[in-house]
């Protein structure tokens, strides 16, 4: 089997990816720490399942977090493929990291997590400490990792069925918010768990689909083939190849289509300018896109 040197835009783009799922990180750590933790808020995931350890023990969340996920990171590698799974265990080591962070900078000298927004702000804290969560979730998806977890559940999910994430994380972790009522005996911790949750998983679809806005591309070029095998190779969209007649000059023209996602738009007008900085290109955003490679075809 031959080795394949990856390019320099191949590792730069890896080398984002890292970048922004540790950003992600930091935010979805962030909102644990200062607000959820704080005023003892628990929503889904291993995440959850490690506060309410958490609250009922004082276990740290982080190691519970760790622990939960090393079981589940053995079984998720062949499904997600290597370089998922790559991703997800770096988000794992980060976040647990992280995790213990972010409580050593915020708790006083006591280790007693201070409440930032004072007494009685649970549901602001519970609203602040969601958003920051979800936006640390979606940059991480969008750079094709995860934080693990029920996150690892919902990706294998989202890759096979038309389903959006934030309600996957939603179905899969009602029962986890469900059982913070056994360690607090009050229902109004279940309701800002759900409130959480909700909160998390509107703030994840926004990200995730606002990145993942289609795009519709007319090229016009004399080096359409070398365009059309780059787009292909390098962002694994599809290209058609039109034959068309310039009413001016009488001249016979080849016109590529693409369609990509929004966040891909950058990297074809890098690659056509590349090759052909004299090409005319058109770029148009289009309401939706279905069939391989983006949604599947609904009808009711």
């Amino acid at each position: 089997m031959q080795f394949t040197k990856p390019s320099k835009a191949a590792v730069m783009q890896e080398l984002r990816d890292y970048v922004f799922i540790t950003i992600g990180l930091m935010s979805y750590s962030l909102g644990w720490a200062a607000f959820l933790i704080p005023y003892q808020i628990t929503t889904g995931g291993t995440t959850g399942i490690g506060a309410i350890i958490y609250y009922a023990t004082g276990f740290p969340i982080q190691w519970s977090f760790f622990i939960i996920n090393a079981i589940l990171m053995t079984f998720a590698i062949k499904i997600l493929g290597p370089k998922f799974s790559i991703k997800t265990t770096y988000a794992i080591f980060g976040l647990t990291f992280l995790l213990w962070l972010f409580q050593l900078i915020v708790n006083g000298p006591d280790g007693i997590p201070p409440k930032i927004l004072g007494e009685g702000q649970d549901f602001m804290a519970c609203l602040i400490g969601a958003t920051l969560c979800g936006l640390g979730l979606g940059i991480v998806f969008n750079c094709n990792g995860s934080t693990g977890g029920t996150d690892i559940i919902a990706a294998i999910i989202n890759k096979y069925k038309d389903v959006t994430l934030g309600r996957m994380v939603m179905a899969s972790d009602a029962a986890i918010i469900s059982s913070c009522y056994f360690v607090f005996g009050d229902w109004r911790r279940v309701i800002f768990g759900f409130v959480t949750l909700f909160v998390i998983g509107l703030v994840l679809d926004y990200v995730v689909n606002s990145a993942r806005q289609s795009v519709q591309f007319f090229i016009f070029s004399k080096e359409y083939e070398r365009i059309a095998d780059r787009i292909t190779k390098e962002t694994h969209r599809g290209v058609t190849v039109l034959d068309g007649i310039g009413w001016y000059s009488k001249n016979h023209v080849k016109v590529l289509v693409v369609l990509a996602y929004k966040r891909q738009s950058v990297q074809i007008f890098r690659l056509v300018k590349e090759i052909d900085p004299n090409a005319f290109v058109s770029q148009s955003n289009v309401i939706g896109v279905f069939g391989e490679g983006f949604a599947k075809i609904k009808v009711k």
